[in-house]
Parts: structure tokens; C-alpha cells; sequence
């Protein structure tokens, strides 16, 4: 598998960033077209990299953000294409294998959440193997399965995400008023 992860390039990033070093970039966001259990993300191609199915956009800078950020959310749709085992192509770090510091990348960071049409996730203190956090409203665990290639922590009991207020979507429409985002009933 090809990849941008280099320790030396990070060092040298985290040096000329000053506000990666203050601890001023906390929170980025991302979409991916493929996504493993650590996290980690594809947004460069898809099947062979001689010879892709599609070739993607790219990192676009998402590489330095997510390897510096301190928490990364990662918003993406869920199914057994795009949840995988193995990536296709290592374009942002995630957890990596277990573990992003032995890899020059500051201690602390990484991926924080995975959001999806069917849940919300996080990852594993001592593994960093994505777990389960909350489903949506009018979904359960075998939609979890049905839709992830690779094996996903359950807990013994599941939580529901909270449905969104009435000032939440009526913000969420005046953010968006020709409904590209939010369907518009």
C-alpha cells in the first residue's frame, strides 16, 4: 500500500505550523471515500494505483490537517465499499496500525468521530479499532454489519443519537434554503 506518512515530512510540518504546535487547529472535519478500522482514509484512488477504477481528488491538504489536528471528524456514508478492511490507497492517517506517535505524528491526535446515515463512532482507547458509539433514530446493529467490511466494537448496550430540535432545523434551513443539503419535504 502507498502512502503519504512520513516522519520526517511531519516533523518539519509541525515545525513551520506554528499554530499546529500551539494546539490552535483542534477540531478539523473530513469526507473519505474509503475509511479501515484505525481511521485511516482514502481520498485518492480507488482499486489499483496503476490502474484505478477512479482516481480521486486527493488529500487536498487533508493529510496535514487530519495528522495535526488534534480530534478528527470524519463525515462520510456508510456501506461495505467504503468501510474497509484495507484501504486502497493511504491518503490520510487515522490510528494507522494501533498507532499514529511511532510514526512522528503528535501524541494525542487523530480521529475523534466517524459520522454516518446509520450512527455515530469512535475508536478504542487501547486498540483504536473503530467502535460504535450511537445509532440513529429507525436504525439497529445489523444495519452496522450490513454496511462495514471490516468488524466494528458493539457495546453490550446501544445508544440513540438525539433527534434534532425544531431551532436546530430551522437553522439548518436558513444555512441551506434551496435544500441542497437538507431535503426539503
Amino acid at each position: 500500500m502507498r502512502h503519504f506518512t512520513k516522519r520526517l515530512w511531519h516533523r518539519a510540518w509541525i515545525t513551520s505550523c506554528p499554530w499546529h504546535r500551539w494546539g490552535t487547529w483542534i477540531t478539523d472535519s473530513l469526507g473519505a471515500a474509503q475509511i479501515d478500522p484505525y481511521g485511516n482514509i482514502n481520498t485518492t484512488v480507488i482499486g489499483d494505483w496503476e490502474k484505478p477504477k477512479v482516481r480521486l481528488p486527493g488529500s487536498g491538504g487533508a493529510n496535514d490537517v487530519a495528522s495535526l489536528s488534534w480530534r478528527n471528524i470524519v463525515l462520510m456514508r456508510q456501506d461495505k465499499l467504503r468501510f474497509v478492511e484495507k484501504l486502497d490507497f493511504l491518503t490520510t492517517p487515522g490510528y494507522l496500525d494501533g498507532s499514529r506517535e511511532s510514526s512522528g505524528l503528535p501524541e494525542g491526535t487523530g480521529p475523534y468521530r466517524v459520522i454516518t446515515q446509520i450512527g455515530v463512532y469512535g475508536f478504542d482507547e487501547q486498540t483504536k479499532r473503530m467502535k460504535l458509539l450511537a445509532l440513529h433514530e429507525g436504525r439497529n446493529v445489523e444495519d452496522v454489519l450490513n454496511n462495514s467490511s471490516f468488524e466494528i466494537i458493539i457495546p453490550e448496550e446501544v445508544e440513540y443519537t438525539e433527534p434534532p430540535t425544531r431551532e436546530e432545523i430551522d437553522t439548518l434551513k436558513e444555512l441551506d434554503p434551496d435544500g441542497i443539503l437538507i431535503r426539503k419535504k
